[in-house]
This record gives structure tokens, C-alpha cells and sequence, in this order.
């Protein structure tokens, strides 16, 4: 026979693999650091230097005086040092609530000069809290009894102060919490006399 034969059917070409690229997702710190501004990383930093330097000064000072105000003040308070350690522990309450009653009336967008006065107002209620820290963190004994070597037991020194005083952290405390619940209810009762009017 003499027909024709069929032309064959020409595969088609395999579609061509694409591969494209996946951009790395970035990490938190560089979108981070693509939104902040100059003025924000170094508003930052500043900060931070702040915090360090307050809480080097703040060891500093807990070195330096810690030993003298146990060693000097506190035998000369009535009461030895259970009596220091007694108005020491009203000096938090007191110094938080200072700080709230003045800090909580500073407006510096509309009332700059006034909020200055509040601020300094608030400057012994700051104080207050800074001996209370000095005074507590100066009465901590080493964490291991074998740095409990002969500088510990010097006079005004941890050791030395729970040795004079086996009671001093019970008095504190308690001297703490009974000023801190007088605070509370004197707080209460000016809200309730400053609602009551507005109320009327």
C-alpha cells in the first residue's frame, strides 16, 4: 500500500525550571535598627550610660557608707540598731509616696516651670529611698560562708551588723510594712475626701 505515513507528534519541551532568588528575611535587630532614627540609638545610649553610672555610683556608695552609717549611726540611734534599723524602714514607704504626689503633678508641655518645682520637690522623697537601699544592701552578707573572712566582722561590716543585731532584717521589714499599710489608708482616705465634693 502507498498512502502516506503519519507525521509524528513532536513532544513538547519541558517547561523550564525557574528558580528565583528568596530574599533572607532580616533579622529583628536590623529592622530594628532601619526604624530607629539617629536621635532614638542615641537617646538610647544615653540612657543606658545613665542606668550604668547610677548603678556603679550606687555600689559605690553602698562600699563607702554602708559600714559608716552601721558602724557610727546606728549604735548612736535610740534603740541601737534595732531602733536605726526601724526608721530606716519607714524612709521607703514615705520616700515612694513623696515621689508619687509630686512626680504625678508635672505637666512639662504645658506647665514647664511648675513641673521644675515638682521636681525638685520630689528630690527628698528620692533621697529617702536611696538611704533606705544603701542602708539594706549594706547589711547583705556574702552569699557563701566562705567569703565570710575577718573584714566581714569589721565594724559596721554585714557580718558584724547580723552579729550585733541577730534581728535587724525582722525589725525592718516589719517597720516597712506597718508605715507602708499607714500610707495606704491615709491615700484612701484623701481620694475618698476629693471624690466626695466632686460627687456633690
Amino acid at each position: 500500500m502507498g498512502g502516506s505515513a503519519r507525521p509524528k507528534r513532536r513532544r513538547a519541551a519541558g517547561a523550564a525550571l525557574r528558580y528565583e532568588h528568596v530574599r533572607q528575611r532580616p533579622s529583628a535587630w536590623s529592622q530594628a535598627r532601619e526604624k530607629a532614627s539617629r536621635g532614638e540609638c542615641l537617646a538610647g545610649c544615653l540612657v543606658l550610660l545613665v542606668v550604668t553610672a547610677a548603678l556603679i555610683g550606687l555600689a559605690l556608695t553602698v562600699m563607702t557608707w554602708g559600714p559608716r552609717l552601721w558602724g557610727r549611726v546606728a549604735p548612736s540611734v535610740p534603740g541601737g540598731g534595732y531602733g536605726f534599723a526601724a526608721v530606716v524602714g519607714t524612709l521607703l514607704p514615705i520616700g515612694i509616696a513623696v515621689l508619687g504626689m509630686t512626680l504625678s503633678r508635672m505637666r512639662w508641655r504645658t506647665r514647664a516651670l511648675r513641673s521644675l518645682g515638682w521636681l525638685v520637690a520630689s528630690l527628698p522623697g528620692a533621697a529617702a529611698c536611696l538611704v533606705w537601699t544603701v542602708v539594706v544592701l549594706a547589711s547583705f552578707r556574702p552569699k557563701h560562708r566562705r567569703d565570710w573572712d575577718g573584714s566581714c566582722y569589721e565594724r559596721g561590716e554585714a557580718c558584724w551588723v547580723h552579729v550585733e543585731y541577730p534581728w535587724v532584717w525582722a525589725v525592718g521589714v516589719l517597720s516597712t510594712v506597718l508605715v507602708s499599710a499607714a500610707v495606704i489608708i491615709v491615700a484612701f482616705r484623701v481620694m475618698d475626701t476629693r471624690e466626695k465634693p466632686a460627687a456633690a
